[in-house]
């Protein structure tokens, strides 16, 4: 076992969360708006203890990013936009040269400081989540939608949904429920449903569930009377194991319920039980702690006691390794950046470069321990998602049974769907648009 007390813990981290007074020129201040209370503290707290476990990780085994150490702090957001938006304000000058880039883990927070960010010039990274059409870097040069947007997510859920009815022709006249959270986050796939139903001929039904989303009855009741073929799952903390639940309770098989990513892990099919069982979900990593870079983490961090999770049954959680990964390219968009403007402590804007140029090939990730862990990325002035592909899982009711390999998304649907929103919202903000023919 290698659990610690948070009492213990914070003391024993004291000198890496160092108050902006401290900081020295040698040392990297990343900002971290997290959520560990709430309705959504579940997968928050999983998430942000991933983030600083491998900060702790670089600092502890590789003596910081090329000898330059990372430092961090705090602010609780409670997955409320105007408390995040506070945090950025709090934290953003924070460091040496300020905040190195943000990572809210909130689609609403993102929304609310893309503007912010561009006159601060820190990167802002929305990694899995986020606005879709930020993915294009030409009207959104600070902002960084990686590894895959939701909207691409959701290209390749249909492609899914096409596979088990037999072939993409058979979704004609097909019924899918979308059952999204009441926030932003759950409305961005609404664009995207609407051109594929229209696109391949089935119906959808858009059903809103209100924050936090623990009543969903009468939701449930008009599925019922629907009778969809399918239902998508665009929740968010307890709204998942009650949807799951529910369902259960109203007789619709999980195995015909297709989630989103924040919607597929063990905090998100625990607490429905057997409910849960057969539930698929998508993802853009797997679970499990028997990757290279656990076995560094239990030897540097947890077996030192300087493990941030509470509860080790966590560890290599869906959520915990969404966490890694999240730091991963967070370090080596910092890295790449001190390739070209050297071995220091660096600017937002010198680290919006390095993450705009960053490529991470299946050798860098063997490499970094992630092999297996994360898809590789290549990121440009142009296209700042760099990856796309998707895979799904099932609950068996005690782990994730993974289903398929990798599903690329539909990049000739998603992409000019991006270019036109971002184009209007160009248009809106009286944006010129970076000229990208260079790269």
């Amino acid at each position: 076992m290698f659990t610690t007390s948070r009492l213990l813990r914070w003391f024993l981290l004291g000198a890496m969360t160092l108050a902006p007074s401290l900081v020295l020129a040698d040392e990297q201040f990343i900002p971290i708006p997290s959520y560990r209370t709430g309705p959504y503290g579940g997968g928050g707290s999983a998430i942000f203890g991933g983030m600083i476990d491998y900060y702790n990780l670089i600092n502890e085994r590789d003596g910081g990013v090329n000898g330059v150490r990372l430092v961090w702090e705090e602010c609780e957001t409670e997955y409320r936009t105007p408390k995040a938006v506070a945090c950025y304000e709090q934290l953003k000058h924070k460091g040496e040269k300020g905040a190195s880039l943000f990572q809210f883990v909130s689609t609403g927070a993102t929304y609310a400081v893309l503007e912010r960010a561009r006159e601060d010039r820190i990167p802002l990274l929305s990694i899995g989540y986020g606005r879709t059409d930020s993915a294009d870097g030409r009207v959104f040069p600070y902002v960084f939608p990686l590894v895959t947007t939701y909207w691409s997510q959701n290209s390749a859920k249909i492609r899914f949904i096409g596979l088990q009815e037999g072939g993409m022709d058979k979704l004609r006249g097909k019924v899918i429920v979308n059952l999204h959270h009441g926030s932003g986050y759950g409305r961005e796939t609404i664009p995207i449903l609407d051109k594929q139903a229209h696109l391949y001929g089935f119906k959808v039904v858009h059903i809103e569930v209100p924050h936090p989303g623990t009543e969903q009855q009468s939701q449930w009741l008009k599925i019922r009377r629907l009778q969809p073929d399918w239902v998508i799952l665009r929740g968010w903390g307890v709204m998942n194991p009650t949807a799951l639940k529910t369902a259960f309770q109203s007789g619709f098989p999980r195995d015909r319920i297709v989630g989103v990513w924040f919607a597929g892990a063990e905090e998100d099919v625990e607490p429905a039980g057997e409910a849960a069982i057969g539930f698929v979900a998508a993802g853009f990593h797997p679970g499990g702690d028997g990757f290279p870079v656990h076995a560094d983490l239990r030897r540097y961090i947890y077996e030192a006691g300087r493990g941030d999770l509470e509860d080790d049954s966590r560890f290599g959680s869906v959520y915990y390794n969404r966490g890694l990964i999240t730091a991963m390219i967070s370090v080596e968009g910092i890295r790449t950046a001190q390739a070209r403007f050297g071995e220091r402590t660096l600017s937002g804007e010198e680290i919006r470069w390095g993450f705009e140029n960053l490529r991470l090939t299946e050798e860098d990730l063997a490499r970094l321990g992630f092999k297996g862990l994360a898809q590789s990325l290549e990121v440009s002035c142009a296209d700042h998602e760099g990856g796309g592909a998707v895979m799904f899982s099932r609950w068996d009711g005690s782990k994730w049974v993974q289903l398929t390999d990798w599903i690329e998304a539909d990049k000739e649907l998603v992409r000019p769907m991006i270019e036109a929103s971002a184009a209007r919202y160009a248009e809106e903000h009286g944006i010129t648009p970076r000229d990208c023919s260079g790269g």
